[in-house]
């Protein structure tokens, strides 16, 4: 892995993919390494008073933790480990602050039960080879970035080629990993793509209530914040049931993100925007065998440059991702040299 990349490109760059000899001409085969030039990430409002107060207690919390409770297997319990330590992000302890609507006690209570659970689920142990015959027929597809800088994960559910497992909401779970590490400093979310264009061989499209609910719980509880937009199209008449009987569960503030059979090119730029969707101008096709090592070595890349820069930075709970990510030069100030985070 390169160790002298120090700044991640926020907006478009004309950085080529370090697997681009592997596409054809004219089709692409492999993620896209960055956002298309012209797109911006928002800026974030400073915080309140009241919000940094806030944000102070809940990390001199976090750091004062040293140890992961799992009670539904206390085999999993022991010592923070450096890469939850990484984990707990000063961004990653707001998006946790904003989905509690600012409540320190409740926001340290769910920090810690996401903590439990990534150790319970195995996030950290998903392994490619295990989730790869899962997205064998490309079902799921990270390519390119909205004008907002956030990644695209395209769900493909008429490309469905296994039946009904925990390896499939386990697939979910290990390609959201996978969008948080794509995601270029100064984008905290992800927008989600869905076409539910039915395939010649496959007709069962929608997920059982079960799993569906089951995958809601686990987006809304340990993937706070992280949705910016969701946009749907060819949505046949079970599916809108399924999503009728769905609603209830869903957030408010997250049914407000969906946009249905919408002009999606307002959304992503035309040039990042797969073919599939009208108006996409991207040559893509999904080839399992060039398309998923690609995305293992594009992330696996993304993800060493940060720990290295985490390192470098002291290893600090409550470390700055833009730092991370190499938007930042300095990282936070050390615990013994600032008794609050500076407000950036």
């Amino acid at each position: 892995m390169s160790s002298s990349k120090t700044a991640a490109p926020v907006s478009g760059s004309a950085e080529p993919s370090i697997l681009e000899e592997k596409n054809e001409v004219g089709v692409l085969k492999t993620p896209l390494p960055a956002p298309a030039p012209g797109s911006t990430a928002p800026e974030k409002p400073a915080l309140t008073a009241d919000q940094q107060s806030k944000y102070d207690w809940l990390l001199k919390q976090a750091r004062g933790w040293t140890e992961v409770q799992v009670h539904a297997a206390k085999d999993k319990n022991g010592p923070l480990t450096d890469n939850e330590k990484m984990w707990l992000t000063r961004e990653c302890l707001l998006r946790y602050l904003r989905a509690t609507k600012w409540h320190e006690k409740e926001s340290e209570k769910r920090l810690l039960e996401t903590l439990a659970w990534r150790r319970e689920y195995g996030v950290e142990e998903l392994a490619a080879d295990h989730i790869g015959p899962e997205n064998a027929t490309g079902k799921q597809i990270l390519l390119g970035y909205d004008k907002q800088c956030r990644p695209c994960h395209y769900l493909n559910p008429g490309r469905q080629n296994t039946d009904v497992s925990p390896r499939q909401v386990q697939h979910l779970v290990f390609m959201l990993e996978r969008v948080i590490e794509l995601m270029p400093a100064q984008q905290e979310t992800l927008s989600l793509l869905i076409n539910f264009k039915t395939s010649k061989n496959r007709s069962n499209t929608a997920p059982g209530i079960g799993q569906g609910r089951e995958v809601l719980h686990i987006l809304q509880t340990h993937y706070p914040e992280r949705l910016g937009r969701a946009m749907i199209i060819n949505v046949p008449w079970v599916v809108w049931g399924f999503f009728k009987l769905i609603t209830p569960f869903i957030d408010p503030l997250t049914r407000e993100k969906l946009k249905f059979n919408e002009d999606m090119t307002q959304y992503v730029p035309k040039e990042q925007l797969w073919t599939e969707y009208t108006g996409g101008q991207l040559q893509f096709e999904y080839d399992h065998d060039v398309y998923w090592p690609a995305l293992q070595s594009l992330c696996a890349q993304k993800r060493a440059e940060q720990v290295q820069r985490w390192e470098a930075g002291g290893k600090q709970v409550g470390e700055k991702e833009n730092y991370l990510k190499g938007h930042d030069t300095q990282g936070v100030a050390l615990p013994s040299t600032s008794s609050a985070e500076p407000n950036v």
